[in-house]
């Protein structure tokens, strides 16, 4: 069985905490492991608490009325998911299911409820990383309103040179286009149009960028 008190080190919720209470921490801690497409919880159940990737990708999603799928946010190893509900103790606000094979780790809501109480640290780490996360958010929104959707698309294959979790098992066509709120269709038409305007190369399973600064100028960055 793995332990996690040396991948939770690495973690920004975890940083600076004490060995006791960081061992306190994964002594509680739950491993579970996902096949690639199972939903590990739905929107709207009750949260168990706060997860965090050890390996694998993940997907956090909701439905519109119609039950068009938007992909907010698609996350690989070291992220955590579910923060808001796990903080709040409310049910989950979205959809989580592994894009590959998943192994993570559970940290039950009341158990983090408790450290946050006795532990300025681990409360000052969270303030932060949500701070981030709203940050995050709000670019995200920003993103959706004022640009069009090769715009999008250029910052997302930007990001995707950057953050691995981006990339690779379970990060289909599909899925950038949920992400991007677009269509498969529209997506290889727009990455057509970026290969001849000399930003990238792609076959039907490789996108690489050729130009960056080219790619980020389309970026609009």
């Amino acid at each position: 069985m793995p332990t996690p008190t040396g991948y939770l080190t690495a973690s920004p919720y975890f940083a600076g905490i004490q060995p006791d209470t960081l061992n306190s921490l994964a002594r509680q801690m739950v491993f579970r492991t996902f096949p690639a497409n199972q939903i590990i919880f739905l929107e709207g159940d009750p949260c168990e608490g706060l997860w965090f990737i050890q390996t694998g990708r993940v997907k956090i999603s909701k439905l519109n009325s119609e039950g068009v799928e938007h992909v907010m946010h698609i996350l690989g190893e070291g992220n955590s998911f579910n923060d808001i509900a796990a903080l709040d103790g409310g049910a989950c606000p979205a959809t989580a299911t592994a894009l590959s094979e998943v192994a993570a780790w559970l940290l039950p809501h009341d158990v983090l409820a408790a450290h946050l109480l006795q532990d300025s640290q681990l409360a000052t780490n969270t303030i932060r990383l949500l701070a981030t996360r709203v940050r995050g958010l709000v670019r995200q929104i920003e993103d959706l309103a004022l640009y069009s959707v090769k715009v999008r698309l250029a910052r997302f294959l930007l990001q995707q040179a950057e953050n691995p979790a981006l990339s690779g098992v379970g990060v289909t066509r599909a899925t950038i286009a949920a992400h991007l709120a677009s269509t498969p269709q529209t997506v290889s038409t727009l990455l057509r149009e970026l290969e001849n305007d000399g930003a990238i190369q792609f076959d039907r399973h490789h996108i690489y960028i050729s130009d960056a600064e080219r790619l980020r100028g389309i970026a609009a960055l």
